[in-house]
């Protein structure tokens, strides 16, 4: 697995994508942009959901 950086331009640019929205209960609460489609996995949760990802596709994990 690669831990790596990108701007939201980049990640817009990767076809086939699975976003992850990785933010606590509020921030998540308080945002007003969710991104349609991706996956709510708050980051303290991820390793228990990892069946809930696709696999063999490219992930963007994005927090606050």
């Amino acid at each position: 697995m690669t831990d790596l950086r990108i701007d939201p331009e980049e990640a817009r640019k990767l076809k086939d994508a699975v976003y992850i929205d990785s933010r606590n209960q509020n921030a998540w609460a308080d945002a007003s942009t969710k991104l349609p489609g991706a996956i709510r996995i708050p980051a303290d949760d991820l390793s228990d959901n990892l069946a809930a990802i696709p696999p063999g596709r490219p992930l963007v994990i994005y927090c606050t």
